[in-house]
């Protein structure tokens, strides 16, 4: 054991920690000798298991210090774990139909145990990859956002309790420094970790680094993500951090957790909306037949975007008279005025969301990705940040592959130098609809 009292789990170990644990022990059931515990972390990163008993099932993860693939000369703060459970508690509270339910947080083990999210549900990026549909991802996904979001930023709280929440979360600099490499510096130029589909698209990885404009438009995105602490984001809200049912939505794996532009998250889940569009092509066993399915995708983004606006200006019209500081109403006090400030704030969002989308497109198609590490929690078999994410890495033949890729990555170089010229979200998939003919 460490001197902190951290201690990495073995089966034994967590049996003889969960025997001690009242609020684990109790949703497993009285007779803890009986317990089944299965490993089912992908050996990455953290250690995850599921621990099934006579009352029901929990999973336990561990962050480990280091990445547990390559051992500890790659070190990993350990507490990107108090992080995490942070934002599970606090997005949870706000939206519980969405978010595993915390049972219990060790800081000193950098252990949480949570709700086990049963089958039939899977991770949502296999599910897209598989082409089926879910008719409720996008009033679920927009309640989520909507309401972390809106709960979180200054338009429902005072100052006061905003900058002492923003404080909490500051010490989450390691892995937003992660995000900050593979999201706005590695894509765009000469970096060791680099890879793409060669020979294909050896003139695009080069075209990227050496796009002047592409490259001011990343840096004021940049400077937005690293300045801005406009809510509590998820962090990395993509399809592999999300699992689905046809009627169910779980928001899993928010480590990446920090207050940060709202855009960000809102933009993650559209723009691995968007990768999901220009994969299918390559799924397809037959020319066309995924033809149906890209519709209903793109009838998603449209409807996460259209339905997160109405909910999020619908949250903001209930407190408009509350506690929130962003607009006082001694000053903002007559409707004109309101309706000014609520229209170029949701402009200026969907702008953001255009941004931060495209360029996490950019840094998951991008051909001159960057291959940080496997550093993947449970089963989401995901290379954080940039890399090629599974939509297109299961596409077999690298022909095809490098096709679909390079739509997309087309697609969101104009998206990202263009996304002021968009006001309305269907105009965006109009956009994909023009890319992909």
């Amino acid at each position: 054991m460490a001197s902190d009292g951290f201690q990495p789990l073995t089966e034994q170990l967590l049996l003889e920690y969960l025997k001690v644990t009242p609020p684990l022990a109790a949703k497993l059931g009285n007779d803890l000798d009986k317990l089944e515990i299965k490993e089912v972390g992908d050996g990455n990163l953290n250690f995850v298991y599921i621990v099934s008993g006579p009352s029901g099932s929990i999973v336990i993860k561990q962050a480990l210090p280091y990445i547990r693939c390559i051992g500890e000369s790659w070190p990993m703060t350990k507490e990107r774990a108090y992080f995490e459970a942070s934002v599970l508690q606090e997005h949870g509270g706000l939206c519980p139909n969405h978010v595993p339910e915390v049972y219990h947080f060790d800081r000193k083990m950098c252990l949480i145990g949570m709700r086990y999210i049963e089958p039939p549900h899977i991770i949502l990026r296999k599910g897209l990859i598989a082409g089926m549909e879910y008719p409720l991802l996008a009033d679920h996904l927009s309640e989520y956002m909507s309401r972390t979001l809106f709960y979180t930023s200054l338009l429902y709280r005072t100052t006061t309790d905003h900058k002492s929440a923003v404080a909490k979360f500051c010490g989450n600099v390691e892995l937003c420094r992660l995000t900050e490499q593979v999201v706005f510096s590695d894509p765009y130029k000469v970096s060791e970790y680099n890879r793409w589909t060669t020979p294909y698209l050896d003139a695009d990885a080069e075209a990227v680094r050496e796009d002047n404009i592409l490259k001011l438009e990343v840096a004021e995105l940049k400077s937005k993500f690293c300045e801005r602490s406009q809510a509590l984001l998820h962090g990395d809200l993509h399809t592999g951090s999300i699992m689905v049912t046809p009627g169910s939505t779980q928001v899993i794996d928010p480590e990446f957790g920090f207050y940060g532009p709202m855009g960000f998250d809102i933009g993650a889940f559209i723009g691995n909306l968007i990768l999901a569009y220009f994969s299918q092509d390559g799924h397809s066993e037959k020319e066309g037949d995924r033809r149906s399915y890209k519709k209903w995708i793109l009838k998603t983004i449209l409807d996460t975007w259209n339905l997160f606006h109405t909910k999020f200006t619908a949250l903001w019209d209930k407190h408009k008279d509350g506690s929130g500081e962003a607009y006082l109403p001694a000053i903002y006090n007559n409707p004109e005025l309101q309706l000014l400030v609520k229209q170029k704030y949701m402009d200026d969002l969907f702008h953001d969301t255009l941004g931060f989308g495209a360029a996490k497109m950019i840094s998951s198609s991008n051909p001159a990705s960057s291959d940080v590490s496997a550093v993947v929690d449970g089963e989401i078999q995901r290379i954080v940040g940039v890399a090629h994410v599974e939509d297109f890495e299961s596409i077999k033949e690298a022909d095809k592959r490098a096709e679909c890729e390079r739509k997309a990555l087309n697609f969101a170089k104009n998206l990202l130098k263009e996304r002021r010229n968009f006001h309305k979200i269907n105009e965006v998939v109009s956009a994909i609809e023009d890319f992909d003919a």
